[in-house]
């Protein structure tokens, strides 16, 4: 079963998300950040999948921030980490999940 998230051209049609392990954010809406992470992470859990990559990119580090805000709040997750050169470097940060 695929979780789902609203598109970003009409909020009101959900668009099914694959559950990977990754997590790529640039189709989304900050806004919609506080309830698809925590939702995202808990599908990976429930899936045996315990190390998430979040590809937020690296821009102004505003989403970033978002995002390492929002991990660190998770009582799911254990740790988390940026990017190695392999993983997307700071553009992306590497999750450890309960």
């Amino acid at each position: 079963m695929n979780r789902s998230a609203t598109s970003p051209e009409n909020p009101e049609t959900p668009v099914a998300l694959p559950i990977t392990g990754e997590l790529d954010l640039h189709t989304f809406r900050p806004g919609d950040l506080g309830v698809l992470i925590p939702a995202y992470l808990d599908e990976c859990a429930a899936r045996g999948i315990h190390t998430v990559r979040i590809v937020h990119g690296k821009g102004t580090g505003t989403l970033r921030t978002t995002v390492h805000a929002l991990l660190r709040r998770s009582p799911r997750v254990v740790s988390f980490r940026s990017g190695d050169e392999t993983s997307g470097s700071w553009g992306a940060t590497i999750a450890t999940i309960r």
